[in-house]
């Protein structure tokens, strides 16, 4: 029976090409404006580690003096912390893994022929970095624990640099001249770019990761600048690089990795103590000093990643698919009335009210499909726009499986839904009306 009112959907689609055309086109641009802001709404959204997302956290220490604070946070406390206290807090045996990182940079001079020097972008990191974030190695795997404590010029490159200085081949064991020094190479990991940029949202919160990770103990043995960005809250002279080191400048950042209540619980008394003790040693004067400790998800809307306004933008494209449909309601009138002798026979004929129904809600399934196909080429040129003008957002601008049947779901749906009424219309048709017409 289905294929039956497939057949007669499809001929009266051929009757009325243009006004179905005008349907198709209404749906398709409701679907289209509709997944460009979902497409790019769910991406910014979703969990970027979700095997273990509730298990690492970002660290925060409100070290600011004299009741300063951060303004740009809701509870005044700095994105960052400062250097000397991720060194101290580096010792405490609490967490399963943890990390300091910071993005650095260096011009590379390529061994290649035909390549020329590059700046390349670097991050500063312990070794516990890779296992945390379950970054896997094509070839050999990081530095030996030990570097944390005992600098060498160590490097693990990326698949992409690896590519470019390597033709893709393994180059563990070999050297690479970052700014005149030579490190050398201990592994090289699989692609990876988590999106959002979770573990270092200070430097665009969907910029790719970096190219090339240094052991963290490197940074005052070359004198490594942040690339990122430094906050402080109090006039210090800083003459020399490890004044900068000594100072109440917050430009690391800190995570840990926490497997349990119990041990989260202890790892926050354990901040408690050292916040303490440096008070002792006339740090940590704000009232509001304290520390916070922020799982993945917390981390990201604790940082706003999804805005409000997106959230709105949402909303305003549902709105826009809803005069869309509204406009297909009124085409689809017009269309089914124009039947109305047609189905007035058919009635006469023997056909149920239900058959005529369930009929004409096919010839509107075929259209929403139709129009949710185009909707998803008018979202990918959406995209493709939005990538054009925002940098960084080259990984918000893909369609996965489920949203495509999303796009489907929403046009059938909607489409159906904008049919009921005309639908349920045209099936009380009184056949004696056109019969005597006839």
């Amino acid at each position: 029976m289905f294929r039956y009112y497939l057949k007669l959907s499809w001929l009266s689609i051929k009757r009325t090409p243009l006004l179905t055309a005008l349907m198709v086109l209404a749906i398709g641009l409701g679907i289209g404006v509709s997944m460009t802001v979902i497409t790019v709404n769910f991406l910014m959204d979703r969990d970027p580690i979700p095997e273990k997302s509730q298990q690492l956290f970002s660290v925060q220490l409100n070290s600011y003096g004299n009741d300063n604070s951060n303004p740009w946070t809701s509870d005044g406390f700095p994105l960052q912390i400062t250097y000397q206290d991720a060194i101290n807090i580096h010792r405490s045996a609490i967490p399963s893994r943890q990390t300091a990182s910071v993005r650095t940079g260096f011009s590379l001079i390529p061994n290649k022929s035909g390549l020329t020097p590059f700046m390349t972008s670097a991050r500063a990191i312990y070794s516990d970095f890779f296992s945390m974030f379950n970054i896997s190695f094509l070839y050999g795997s990081h530095w030996d624990k030990n570097i944390d404590s005992h600098p060498r010029d160590m490097v693990v490159l990326s698949k992409n640099i690896n590519d470019k200085l390597f033709n893709g081949k393994n180059s563990v064991g070999k050297t690479v001249n970052l700014e005149s020094h030579i490190y050398t190479i201990v592994g090289v990991i699989d692609s990876w770019e988590p999106t959002p940029k979770f573990y270092d949202l200070n430097n665009g919160n969907f910029n790719s990761p970096e190219d090339i990770f240094i052991p963290f103990s490197l940074l005052p043995v070359h004198e490594l600048l942040s690339w990122g960005n430094t906050n402080g809250w109090k006039t210090e002279k800083i003459d020399s690089y490890q004044a900068r080191l000594d100072s109440e400048l917050a430009w690391i950042q800190y995570w840990v990795e926490l497997q349990t209540p119990q041990q989260k619980q202890n790892y926050k008394n354990w901040l408690s103590g050292y916040i303490s003790e440096q008070k002792k040693l006339g740090r940590f004067e704000n009232k509001k000093a304290g520390a916070a400790i922020r799982d993945v998800k917390q981390w990201l809307d604790y940082n706003e990643v999804v805005s409000k306004d997106n959230r709105v933008l949402v909303g305003l494209s549902f709105m826009f698919l809803a005069v869309c449909m509204i406009n297909t309601l009124g085409l689809l009138l017009a269309k089914f009335l124009r039947r109305a002798p047609e189905v007035g026979v058919r009635r006469a004929l023997g056909a149920s009210r239900r058959t005529i129904f369930i009929q004409h809600l096919v010839d509107v399934g075929l259209i929403g499909f139709a129009g949710g196909l185009l909707g998803l080429a008018i979202g990918q040129l959406g995209l493709l726009g939005v990538k054009s003008l925002y940098q960084g957002y080259h990984n918000l601008v893909q369609m996965d499986f489920s949203l495509i049947l999303l796009a489907i779901f929403i046009a059938l749906i909607s489409s159906l839904i904008a049919g009921l009424y005309p639908a349920w219309l045209i099936c009380r048709t009184n056949p004696s009306v056109y019969l005597k017409s006839q």
